[in-house]
Protein backbone atom coordinates (compact mmCIF):
# COMPACT_ATOMS: atom_id res chain seq x y z
CA UNK A 1 0.00 0.00 0.00
CA UNK A 2 1.60 3.21 -0.78
CA UNK A 3 0.10 7.21 0.00
CA UNK A 4 1.45 10.02 -1.99
CA UNK A 5 2.43 13.03 0.60
CA UNK A 6 2.46 16.11 -0.95
CA UNK A 7 4.32 18.49 0.76
CA UNK A 8 6.08 21.70 -0.73
CA UNK A 9 7.25 23.02 3.00
CA UNK A 10 8.35 20.21 4.25
CA UNK A 11 11.10 19.97 1.11
CA UNK A 12 11.56 23.69 1.35
CA UNK A 13 12.80 22.83 5.21
CA UNK A 14 14.91 19.84 4.40
CA UNK A 15 16.27 22.14 1.48
CA UNK A 16 17.11 24.86 3.99
CA UNK A 17 18.77 22.65 6.30
CA UNK A 18 20.98 21.34 3.76
CA UNK A 19 21.68 25.00 2.70
CA UNK A 20 22.68 25.71 6.43
CA UNK A 21 24.95 22.24 6.48
CA UNK A 22 26.59 23.11 3.83
CA UNK A 23 27.66 26.98 5.37
CA UNK A 24 28.16 25.53 9.01
CA UNK A 25 25.33 27.62 10.20
CA UNK A 26 22.42 25.98 12.48
CA UNK A 27 19.26 27.91 12.29
CA UNK A 28 16.17 28.27 14.31
CA UNK A 29 13.91 30.16 11.93
CA UNK A 30 10.08 28.66 12.24
CA UNK A 31 8.62 27.96 8.42
CA UNK A 32 4.88 27.79 7.26
CA UNK A 33 4.29 24.43 8.26
CA UNK A 34 4.92 24.80 11.80
CA UNK A 35 8.22 23.46 11.33
CA UNK A 36 11.62 24.86 12.80
CA UNK A 37 15.47 23.42 12.61
CA UNK A 38 16.69 22.59 15.83
CA UNK A 39 20.18 21.10 16.29
CA UNK A 40 22.29 19.24 13.04
CA UNK A 41 21.38 15.93 15.17
CA UNK A 42 17.50 16.48 15.13
CA UNK A 43 16.50 18.88 12.29
CA UNK A 44 13.05 18.26 12.18
CA UNK A 45 10.33 19.55 14.89
CA UNK A 46 7.00 20.15 15.01
CA UNK A 47 6.29 23.16 16.65
CA UNK A 48 2.75 21.67 18.02
CA UNK A 49 4.05 19.92 20.63
CA UNK A 50 8.08 20.26 20.28
CA UNK A 51 8.68 16.34 19.42
CA UNK A 52 12.24 16.52 16.83
CA UNK A 53 13.26 13.78 14.32
CA UNK A 54 15.90 12.59 12.43
CA UNK A 55 14.39 12.05 8.88
CA UNK A 56 11.56 14.53 7.55
CA UNK A 57 9.62 11.41 6.40
CA UNK A 58 9.17 10.49 10.30
CA UNK A 59 7.96 14.24 11.28
CA UNK A 60 5.50 13.80 8.31
CA UNK A 61 4.15 10.82 10.19
CA UNK A 62 4.16 12.40 13.27
CA UNK A 63 2.08 15.36 11.87
CA UNK A 64 -0.63 13.24 10.46
CA UNK A 65 -1.42 12.77 14.17
CA UNK A 66 -2.11 16.24 14.33
CA UNK A 67 -3.86 16.97 11.51
CA UNK A 68 -5.85 13.75 11.91
CA UNK A 69 -4.74 12.18 8.03
CA UNK A 70 -5.36 8.96 8.32
CA UNK A 71 -4.88 7.63 4.83
CA UNK A 72 -4.10 3.88 5.87
CA UNK A 73 -7.58 2.01 6.14
CA UNK A 74 -8.33 -2.03 7.45
CA UNK A 75 -9.69 -4.44 4.80
CA UNK A 76 -11.60 -6.15 7.38
CA UNK A 77 -13.02 -3.16 9.62
CA UNK A 78 -12.15 0.25 8.40
CA UNK A 79 -10.51 1.64 10.55
CA UNK A 80 -8.02 4.14 9.65
CA UNK A 81 -4.36 4.52 10.71
CA UNK A 82 -1.47 7.40 10.33
CA UNK A 83 1.10 4.80 8.87
CA UNK A 84 1.38 1.43 7.76
CA UNK A 85 3.09 0.18 10.49
CA UNK A 86 0.07 0.63 12.79
CA UNK A 87 -1.93 -0.72 10.15
CA UNK A 88 0.24 -4.00 10.52
CA UNK A 89 -0.27 -3.65 13.66
CA UNK A 90 -4.15 -3.55 13.90
CA UNK A 91 -4.19 -6.88 11.73
CA UNK A 92 -3.00 -8.75 13.84
CA UNK A 93 -5.83 -8.07 15.66
CA UNK A 94 -8.13 -9.92 13.31
CA UNK A 95 -5.57 -13.14 13.13
CA UNK A 96 -5.72 -12.95 16.76
CA UNK A 97 -1.75 -13.70 16.96
CA UNK A 98 0.12 -12.44 19.85
CA UNK A 99 3.35 -14.45 20.19
CA UNK A 100 5.23 -12.29 22.69
CA UNK A 101 4.04 -13.80 26.17
CA UNK A 102 4.58 -12.14 29.38
CA UNK A 103 6.06 -14.94 32.07
CA UNK A 104 4.86 -13.08 35.31
CA UNK A 105 1.06 -12.86 34.24
CA UNK A 106 -1.31 -14.32 31.70
CA UNK A 107 -1.17 -11.24 29.45
CA UNK A 108 0.16 -11.34 25.49
CA UNK A 109 0.93 -9.14 23.08
CA UNK A 110 1.20 -8.38 19.37
CA UNK A 111 4.54 -6.20 19.33
CA UNK A 112 7.99 -7.20 21.50
CA UNK A 113 8.27 -4.04 22.29
CA UNK A 114 4.84 -3.83 24.60
CA UNK A 115 6.04 -6.94 26.39
CA UNK A 116 8.95 -4.91 26.92
CA UNK A 117 6.76 -2.17 28.80
CA UNK A 118 5.02 -4.91 30.47
CA UNK A 119 8.37 -6.28 31.76
CA UNK A 120 9.39 -2.92 33.53
CA UNK A 121 6.11 -2.79 35.16
CA UNK A 122 6.76 -5.86 36.73
CA UNK A 123 10.36 -5.11 37.61
CA UNK A 124 9.78 -1.66 38.80
CA UNK A 125 12.01 0.01 36.63
CA UNK A 126 11.56 3.61 35.50
CA UNK A 127 14.66 4.80 34.22
CA UNK A 128 13.35 8.15 32.92
CA UNK A 129 12.85 10.93 35.51
CA UNK A 130 11.22 14.30 34.58
CA UNK A 131 13.15 17.35 35.43
CA UNK A 132 10.40 19.31 36.50
CA UNK A 133 8.87 16.73 39.14
CA UNK A 134 11.16 14.35 39.14
CA UNK A 135 8.10 11.95 37.98
CA UNK A 136 9.61 8.37 36.29
CA UNK A 137 8.74 6.79 33.51
CA UNK A 138 9.27 3.25 31.91
CA UNK A 139 10.02 4.59 28.61
CA UNK A 140 11.04 8.07 27.19
CA UNK A 141 7.89 8.28 24.92
CA UNK A 142 5.85 8.56 28.30
CA UNK A 143 8.38 11.21 29.61
CA UNK A 144 7.76 13.38 26.50
CA UNK A 145 4.12 13.32 26.41
CA UNK A 146 4.14 13.88 30.22
CA UNK A 147 6.32 17.07 29.79
CA UNK A 148 3.58 18.66 27.62
CA UNK A 149 1.61 19.03 30.71
CA UNK A 150 4.33 21.33 32.10
CA UNK A 151 4.45 23.19 28.76
CA UNK A 152 0.60 23.74 29.24
CA UNK A 153 0.55 22.18 25.37
CA UNK A 154 -2.56 20.49 24.49
CA UNK A 155 -2.45 20.25 20.74
CA UNK A 156 -5.62 17.50 20.24
CA UNK A 157 -8.84 18.88 20.39
CA UNK A 158 -12.86 17.72 20.85
CA UNK A 159 -14.58 18.81 18.13
CA UNK A 160 -17.73 18.76 20.03
CA UNK A 161 -16.89 20.56 23.53
CA UNK A 162 -13.83 21.93 22.80
CA UNK A 163 -12.03 20.50 25.64
CA UNK A 164 -8.72 19.52 24.54
CA UNK A 165 -5.79 17.03 26.13
CA UNK A 166 -1.75 16.34 25.55
CA UNK A 167 -1.50 13.19 24.06
CA UNK A 168 -4.31 11.39 21.32
CA UNK A 169 -4.82 8.72 23.02
CA UNK A 170 -6.81 10.82 25.56
CA UNK A 171 -8.70 12.52 23.20
CA UNK A 172 -10.33 9.37 21.80
CA UNK A 173 -10.80 8.04 25.49
CA UNK A 174 -12.53 10.94 25.88
CA UNK A 175 -14.82 10.98 22.15
CA UNK A 176 -16.57 7.86 23.85
CA UNK A 177 -18.53 10.06 26.53
CA UNK A 178 -20.35 11.60 23.72
CA UNK A 179 -21.57 8.48 23.09
CA UNK A 180 -24.02 5.80 24.61
CA UNK A 181 -22.51 3.09 22.39
CA UNK A 182 -20.91 0.16 24.69
CA UNK A 183 -20.30 -2.55 22.10
CA UNK A 184 -17.57 -4.66 24.16
CA UNK A 185 -19.82 -7.38 26.57
CA UNK A 186 -18.60 -9.10 29.33
CA UNK A 187 -19.61 -12.62 28.84
CA UNK A 188 -19.55 -13.73 32.34
CA UNK A 189 -21.21 -10.74 33.98
CA UNK A 190 -23.29 -9.09 31.11
CA UNK A 191 -20.92 -5.51 31.94
CA UNK A 192 -20.59 -3.81 28.65
CA UNK A 193 -17.77 -1.28 28.04
CA UNK A 194 -16.57 1.17 25.26
CA UNK A 195 -13.67 0.37 24.57
CA UNK A 196 -12.29 -3.77 23.96
CA UNK A 197 -9.19 -2.51 26.34
CA UNK A 198 -11.50 -2.01 29.38
CA UNK A 199 -13.18 -4.99 28.44
CA UNK A 200 -9.79 -7.08 28.91
CA UNK A 201 -9.34 -5.10 32.71
CA UNK A 202 -12.63 -6.14 33.42
CA UNK A 203 -11.96 -9.58 32.63
CA UNK A 204 -9.08 -9.96 35.33
CA UNK A 205 -11.68 -10.02 38.10
CA UNK A 206 -13.36 -13.00 36.75
CA UNK A 207 -9.99 -14.63 36.68
CA UNK A 208 -8.79 -13.74 39.85
CA UNK A 209 -5.25 -12.90 37.90
CA UNK A 210 -3.49 -9.75 40.27
CA UNK A 211 -0.15 -8.88 38.03
CA UNK A 212 0.21 -5.58 39.75
CA UNK A 213 1.58 -5.82 43.13
CA UNK A 214 2.56 -3.04 45.92
CA UNK A 215 6.59 -3.42 47.05
CA UNK A 216 5.38 -2.37 50.66
CA UNK A 217 2.55 -4.25 51.68
CA UNK A 218 2.28 -7.11 49.13
CA UNK A 219 -1.12 -6.36 48.38
CA UNK A 220 -2.40 -7.23 44.54
CA UNK A 221 -4.29 -5.76 42.08
CA UNK A 222 -5.86 -6.37 38.78
CA UNK A 223 -5.25 -3.03 37.14
CA UNK A 224 -1.82 -0.39 37.58
CA UNK A 225 -4.67 2.53 38.37
CA UNK A 226 -5.70 0.19 41.08
CA UNK A 227 -2.38 0.19 42.25
CA UNK A 228 -1.44 3.77 42.05
CA UNK A 229 -4.24 4.72 43.99
CA UNK A 230 -3.55 2.38 46.78
CA UNK A 231 -0.14 3.84 47.02
CA UNK A 232 -1.03 6.84 48.16
CA UNK A 233 -2.05 4.48 51.45
CA UNK A 234 1.07 4.18 52.28
CA UNK A 235 2.37 8.04 52.47
CA UNK A 236 0.49 11.02 53.91
CA UNK A 237 0.87 13.72 51.51
CA UNK A 238 -2.12 14.88 50.60
CA UNK A 239 -1.46 18.22 48.33
CA UNK A 240 -5.18 19.08 47.43
CA UNK A 241 -7.11 21.13 49.87
CA UNK A 242 -10.94 21.67 49.36
CA UNK A 243 -10.95 25.87 49.68
CA UNK A 244 -14.50 25.31 51.11
CA UNK A 245 -13.62 22.40 54.52
CA UNK A 246 -10.43 22.59 54.85
CA UNK A 247 -10.49 18.48 53.56
CA UNK A 248 -7.49 17.55 52.12
CA UNK A 249 -7.34 14.84 49.20
CA UNK A 250 -4.54 12.58 47.79
CA UNK A 251 -5.55 13.40 44.36
CA UNK A 252 -6.63 15.87 42.17
CA UNK A 253 -10.08 13.64 40.78
CA UNK A 254 -10.95 13.34 44.86
CA UNK A 255 -11.10 16.47 45.68
CA UNK A 256 -13.31 17.23 42.44
CA UNK A 257 -15.47 14.90 43.74
CA UNK A 258 -15.84 15.84 46.86
CA UNK A 259 -16.31 19.94 45.86
CA UNK A 260 -19.77 18.47 44.51
CA UNK A 261 -20.86 17.90 47.87
CA UNK A 262 -20.25 21.65 48.48
CA UNK A 263 -22.36 22.75 45.13
CA UNK A 264 -24.70 20.43 44.76
CA UNK A 265 -23.61 19.26 41.26
CA UNK A 266 -25.01 15.94 40.30
CA UNK A 267 -23.69 15.83 36.35
CA UNK A 268 -23.94 12.57 35.64
CA UNK A 269 -28.17 11.14 35.31
CA UNK A 270 -29.31 7.54 34.73
CA UNK A 271 -30.65 7.14 31.31
CA UNK A 272 -33.30 4.81 33.04
CA UNK A 273 -35.25 6.64 36.03
CA UNK A 274 -33.38 10.19 35.80
CA UNK A 275 -31.44 10.10 39.04
CA UNK A 276 -28.23 12.03 39.10
CA UNK A 277 -24.87 11.37 40.71
CA UNK A 278 -21.90 13.09 41.87
CA UNK A 279 -19.78 10.93 39.69
CA UNK A 280 -19.32 8.41 36.75
CA UNK A 281 -18.51 5.90 39.00
CA UNK A 282 -21.65 5.73 41.39
CA UNK A 283 -23.76 6.17 38.32
CA UNK A 284 -22.14 2.57 36.66
CA UNK A 285 -22.82 1.36 40.24
CA UNK A 286 -26.50 2.16 39.70
CA UNK A 287 -26.75 0.97 36.11
CA UNK A 288 -26.39 -2.51 37.14
CA UNK A 289 -29.39 -2.41 39.61
CA UNK A 290 -31.34 -1.93 36.12
CA UNK A 291 -30.07 -4.81 34.10
CA UNK A 292 -30.22 -6.88 36.99
CA UNK A 293 -27.11 -8.28 37.28
CA UNK A 294 -25.57 -9.42 40.38
CA UNK A 295 -21.99 -10.43 39.95
CA UNK A 296 -20.38 -10.53 43.42
CA UNK A 297 -21.91 -13.93 45.02
CA UNK A 298 -21.02 -14.73 49.06
CA UNK A 299 -18.84 -17.69 49.37
CA UNK A 300 -20.81 -19.03 52.26
CA UNK A 301 -24.42 -19.04 51.21
CA UNK A 302 -24.47 -17.61 47.63
CA UNK A 303 -26.28 -14.87 48.03
CA UNK A 304 -25.67 -12.35 45.20
CA UNK A 305 -25.13 -8.65 45.21
CA UNK A 306 -24.70 -5.99 42.60
CA UNK A 307 -22.10 -3.76 44.04
CA UNK A 308 -18.84 -5.59 46.16
CA UNK A 309 -19.55 -3.26 48.83
CA UNK A 310 -22.94 -4.63 49.36
CA UNK A 311 -21.00 -8.25 49.61
CA UNK A 312 -18.41 -7.34 52.06
CA UNK A 313 -21.45 -5.38 54.15
CA UNK A 314 -23.19 -8.61 53.99
CA UNK A 315 -20.23 -10.81 55.26
CA UNK A 316 -19.11 -8.76 57.89
CA UNK A 317 -22.74 -8.46 59.32
CA UNK A 318 -24.05 -12.20 58.81
CA UNK A 319 -21.46 -14.39 58.75
CA UNK A 320 -18.54 -12.77 61.29
CA UNK A 321 -20.90 -11.60 63.38
CA UNK A 322 -22.49 -15.16 63.37
CA UNK A 323 -18.62 -16.70 64.09
CA UNK A 324 -18.53 -13.74 67.04
CA UNK A 325 -21.53 -15.15 68.68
Amino acid sequence: MKVKVENQDLNEVEEKHQDQKGHGVTGEKSVSCSVQITDVKRPFSCSRCGNTYIHKRSLMKHIRSHSEEEPFSCSQCGKSFTCNRSLEDHMLIHTGIKPFSCSQSANTFKQKESLMKQMKIHSGEKPFSCSQCGKTFTCNKNLKDHMLIHAGIKPFSCSQCGKSFTQKIHLQNHLVTHTLEKPFICSQCGNTFTRKANLKKHMLIHTGIKPFSCSQCGKSFTQKGHLYHHLVTHSTEKPFTCSECGKSFTRKGYLETHMSFHTGSKPFTCSECGKSFICKGILRNHMIIHAGIKPFSCSQCGKSFTQKGHLKVHTANTHLSAKNT
